[in-house]
């Protein structure tokens, strides 16, 4: 299997894992069924649909390829009929929603890359491809996003997209720089997650009147 063909099955995998981590954030809303697959699909597909509009990149992926709505939309409501068993399942999808970050970011990296940016759009690609989709799911349902708080998240896409740069520019083969990204990325977050590493958090209480 190809470097590209493990990216795209990966990519499928992560689509479905966040649009299902969407639906159960739409359930805790409850949300009817039609908001369940919008927003599975919004989650899913939006960081990449906001990278590709501050790139200029037409036409979106799920314009170029409607499946993914189809694909995410279904994830999400299939979500439903399996929502009693989450809480057995909650491990896999913390693992699941890890993978997809890297994943998504190594994407967004490839794809400013390809247009020839400056290195620190690149990162960003990255982190905005792996990062807003969630951004957005959060403010729909009225929650802080995830993004902003303490929680190592965007810090570990910046860092997957880092290395993944680094050694792009170290002129090493890409798919071993590729995958050695996304596991080291993959690794951070989940030990984040079992230590609750995270940011150190700015606490002001003073008023101002």
């Amino acid at each position: 299997m190809s470097s590209e063909e493990l990216l795209g099955l990966l990519y499928l995998t992560a689509i479905v894992a966040e649009a299902m981590t969407a639906a159960l954030a739409a359930g805790r809303r409850q949300m009817d069924w039609f908001g369940v697959a919008l927003l599975g699909s919004i989650t899913a597909l939006g960081g990449g649909s906001v990278r590709d509009v501050l790139l200029g990149r037409h036409p979106l992926s799920w314009i170029e390829h409607p499946h993914y709505l189809l694909i995410t939309a279904g994830a999400a409501l299939a979500t439903i009929l399996i929502a009693r068993y989450m809480r057995q399942l909650r491990r896999l999808f913390l693992f699941l929603d890890a993978v997809g970050l890297v994943v998504f970011t190594i994407i967004g990296c490839n794809i400013a890359a390809g247009l020839g940016l400056p290195a620190i759009i690149v990162i960003a690609s990255g982190m905005i491809t792996g990062c807003v989709g969630g951004v957005v799911r959060d403010v729909l349902c009225a929650d802080v996003p995830l993004l902003f708080r303490a929680e190592l998240y965007a810090t570990v896409s910046i860092v997957t997209g880092a290395l993944y740069l680094a050694g792009q520019w170290g002129g090493l083969p890409h798919e071993p720089v590729m995958l050695g990204a996304m596991l080291l990325g993959l690794a951070l977050r989940l030990l984040a997650l079992r230590f609750g590493w995270s940011m150190p958090k700015f606490v002001y209480t003073e008023s101002l009147h």
